[in-house]
Order: C-alpha cells, then sequence, then structure tokens
C-alpha cells in the first residue's frame, strides 16, 4: 500500500492499536507563531498520552522549540507528528524508544 492510499488514522481511533505502547519524544520547532494555537489543539487531542511537555520561545530567533515525551501506540505518535509536521512553517522529528508495551 503507498502512504498516499492509506487513510489518515485520527489520534482518537489509533488508541485502540493492537501493536501496543511506544515511548517517544517528538521535538517541534515551530517557525511562524500563527500555528500555535493549531499545535495546542493537536497537543491537547493526545493529552492522554503524554507524559511531559517543554516549550522555549527562543526569541533572538524568532523561533519556538517544543519537546514531547508520550508513551502512545505508534500510530498514535505517527499522526500526531505528521498533523502537527504538515502545518506551515514547523517542522517535527520523532525518536522512538525500543521499549514496546
Amino acid at each position: 500500500m503507498h502512504v498516499a492510499d492509506r487513510q489518515e488514522v485520527s489520534i482518537k481511533e489509533a488508541w485502540m492499536s493492537p501493536e501496543g505502547q511506544r515511548v517517544a519524544v517528538i521535538a517541534i520547532i515551530a517557525e511562524d507563531s500563527s500555528c500555535s494555537e493549531k499545535i495546542n489543539e493537536l497537543l491537547h487531542e493526545a493529552g492522554e498520552y503524554i507524559i511531559g511537555r517543554m516549550g522555549i520561545p527562543y526569541r533572538e530567533k524568532n523561533i519556538n522549540i517544543i519537546t514531547i515525551a508520550i508513551d502512545a501506540p505508534q500510530d498514535v505518535i505517527s499522526s500526531l507528528g505528521g498533523k502537527i509536521g504538515r502545518l506551515q512553517g514547523v517542522s517535527v522529528k520523532i525518536a522512538y524508544s525500543n521499549v514496546i508495551s
């Protein structure tokens, strides 16, 4: 199946994934502060999985750096990262642990 053919999995649907929980860190760099509300909305939607969050406004470079520690099914993590990464002026990287529960 091609990635383009795959239907987007909503965060609410993906929590029932049979593959188990993964621990990951999502790194977000927002170069456009107008997307902050949408980022917060997406993070709120996944709030039950978020272990911790740190936001750093780097005023000298006019960017915001956000890190999210999350324990969720892999589909939830990748869906969240994909939705945030599609926002204009936002870059996202995800690092997964090898721990699966």
